[in-house]
């Protein structure tokens, strides 16, 4: 359950005294923002459907961190258990500070291949999901004129859309709409709102589920990134506990993208010639210069 590295930056009391809720906050990238936000002297509110394993990280890292860990059942498709997320969160600890929208489903297959109900499955989870959190603690902040902050995780390919993975890009397409929407309409408020569109970031639940021993054979992650490797949780934690804190504090409706320049690389034109060796390019040049004459 520990992070590998501490990529960590902001001073260790960042947080003192403020909740944070994070969904999908027991295992995988959720596992990371849950070990940053501690850090940083939060109290941390996990949020997923497998109870038994949220009892079982929130008591190792209450332990660890010397700090409140609670461990919530809610599935986020449901707005009232949402609802009771919340409640429970301020009987338990008083306050909600920040919303780490985290949960998502995915698979790969071919969009023709794929029932209604798969697609419903992912949308319900990435968009459903996200927008009920964000209503439910978003009318409570509003309601009680109390300034806080939203982090949503989109994907890179929020933008560009992704063959295969139809439902998530479309989902995520709209998570980022509802990023920029919000940021713009509560921002007087003093809500911010933001996202992350992280790339290549294993992890042992979801990437296996994603990548298949099979597909992974078939791709060399490393190669399709310009910092040739691949990212690590505690990486991206440290930039989401960043946007989150108040050293971020006139970034609103931001969607940052962390990926080591990977979509950057997939979409120029001759970005492919990185793989020339200097021997092709020698003979590239000479072409050119008779072509020239």
């Amino acid at each position: 359950m520990s992070i590998q590295k501490n990529y960590s930056f902001l001073p260790e009391r960042t947080f003192t005294d403020q909740t944070v809720v994070i969904t999908g906050g027991g295992t995988g990238l959720g596992l990371a923002f849950s070990h940053e936000c501690l850090r940083l002297g939060a109290n941390v509110v996990i949020v997923g459907r497998n109870q038994a394993r949220n009892a079982e990280v929130a008591a190792h890292l209450g332990e660890q961190y010397q700090a409140k860990v609670l461990a919530i059942e809610a599935d986020v498709r449901h707005y009232e258990q949402v609802e009771t997320v919340l409640q429970e969160s301020l009987v338990q600890l008083g306050r909600v500070d920040k919303l780490i929208n985290n949960a998502a489903g995915n698979f790969i297959s071919p969009t023709g291949l794929l029932s209604h109900r798969a697609f419903d499955t992912v949308v319900d989870i990435v968009l459903k999901g996200t927008y009920n959190c964000t209503l439910v603690f978003g009318k409570y902040w509003l309601e009680n004129r109390q300034k806080a902050d939203v982090l949503n995780i989109a994907t890179t390919y929020a933008h560009t859309g992704s063959a295969f993975v139809v439902p998530s890009a479309c989902a995520k397409a709209a998570v980022v709409a509802l990023t920029k929407s919000l940021a713009v309409e509560w921002g007087k408020f003093g809500i911010r709102t933001n996202a992350l569109a992280p790339g290549a970031f294993p992890t042992k639940g979801a990437w296996e589920r994603l990548f298949p021993e099979s597909v992974q054979k078939l791709m060399d992650f490393k190669s399709r990134i310009p910092l040739a490797r691949v990212g690590e949780a505690a990486e991206l934690a440290a930039i989401a506990a960043f946007l989150l804190s108040d050293f971020a504090g006139f970034i609103n409706g931001e969607v940052l993208t962390v990926d080591g320049g990977e979509w950057l690389q997939g979409g120029g034109q001759f970005n492919f010639l990185s793989t020339l060796s200097a021997a092709d390019w020698k003979a590239a040049q000479e072409a050119t210069r008779r072509a020239k004459s």
